[in-house]
This record gives structure tokens, C-alpha cells and sequence, in this order.
């Protein structure tokens, strides 16, 4: 997913802190990012900082409120733009998560890495994960709608698996031709 952080010094301070945040926590990871190294890059005020977001928690949750509404609007619209050109859906979604993994700044999924970092610590965090991976669950069931079943659920768990080992360093053609295999697999049943 492309990352287009807009200006920093244009935007709002709350704003200013939850897009540094994003950057910080999605390329660094969310425990090893300390608030003062977010408060340094969107350069405000301790004082800025907690009159916005009264704590790292809560600036958590809005970091991935904010990924989720900019990682399912391009999931989206990348899918669209794959199919409009003929693609099946199957190579529409493998095009998708190619274009993805292949980002410089991919550091696999925001979610996973949350759940991961965090564990059990916030359970308002991880129903945040899980609304994000029902919201793609239902991304796909639309994307695969001519199908008999509901093909959104295992399609997005293998999305996961395929995030892991694209992460990983495995090369991303031979992720996505496993991928591709597997999900048509589960299409033709």
C-alpha cells in the first residue's frame, strides 16, 4: 500500500501527531515507538501531545482506526481498478497483494503486527484487529460475490499467511503463485 503522508507541518496538530504516529508505528513497531520520538516528529509540545491523545493507548487505537480506513479504501480500490481491466478475481487479488508486498515500506500487516506487539494487553485493540479482518472478509466475499460460498473468511486467512511469509523475506512470485493456487482451490469447491 502506498503511503502518501501528506505534509506534516499542513495539518492540525492532532492530525500532525496520528499521521507520525502511523509512519512511526507501522515502520517501526508500536512498543519500540516512544512518545517522545512521536511528539519530535510532528513537532509539538508534550503538552500538544497529551491534550490530543491523553495516552499512547489512545493514540494506538487511533492509528489503527486511521490504517484501517486507508488500508480497506486502497484495498478497495485497487481491486476495482485490477478487475476493470479483465483480470479475474482471483489474479485481481493476487495483483493486489503483489502491488503491496512490493512496497518499499511493506512491513506486512498493521493488524497482525498489533495483535502481535500488544497480545491480550487491550481488548479494545484486538476488536479493532478483528473489525479490520471482517471488513476484508467482506471485501472478498464482494470481490468473489458469483461464488456459491462465502469465500471471504478462508480467503483472508490465506491473506495472512501469504502477509507472513512476504514479511519474512520469502520471494513474493513464489508467495503469490502458492497463493493463487490455493485460493482457486478453495474457489472450485
Amino acid at each position: 500500500m502506498k503511503t502518501s503522508e501528506q505534509s506534516l507541518e499542513s495539518l492540525p496538530p492532532r492530525e500532525r501527531i496520528l499521521v507520525a504516529a502511523h509512519a512511526l508505528f507501522y515502520g517501526e513497531g508500536i512498543r519500540a515507538t516512544g512518545v517522545d520520538k512521536i511528539i519530535e516528529r510532528s513537532s509539538v509540545s508534550k503538552v500538544t501531545f497529551y491534550r490530543q491523545y491523553a495516552s499512547k493507548d489512545d493514540l494506538i487505537r487511533a492509528y489503527l482506526d486511521y490504517r484501517h480506513g486507508k488500508w480497506i479504501s486502497w484495498f478497495q480500490t485497487s481491486l476495482a481498478e485490477a478487475s476493470a481491466t479483465g483480470l479475474p478475481a482471483v489474479n485481481a487479488l493476487a495483483q493486489t497483494l503483489k502491488t503491496w508486498f512490493s512496497q518499499p515500506d511493506f512491513r506486512g500487516c498493521a493488524f497482525l503486527n498489533a495483535a502481535a506487539e500488544l497480545g491480550s494487553s487491550d481488548p479494545e485493540i484486538l476488536n479493532t484487529v478483528r473489525r479490520h479482518k471482517q471488513e476484508m472478509s467482506s471485501v472478498l466475499d464482494e470481490l468473489f460475490g458469483g461464488d456459491a460460498v462465502s469465500a471471504g473468511h478462508p480467503v483472508s486467512l490465506l491473506i495472512d499467511g501469504a502477509i507472513v511469509h512476504a514479511q519474512m523475506g520469502q520471494p513474493i512470485d513464489e508467495v503469490m503463485e502458492s497463493f493463487q493456487a490455493v485460493v482457486s482451490r478453495i474457489l472450485r469447491k
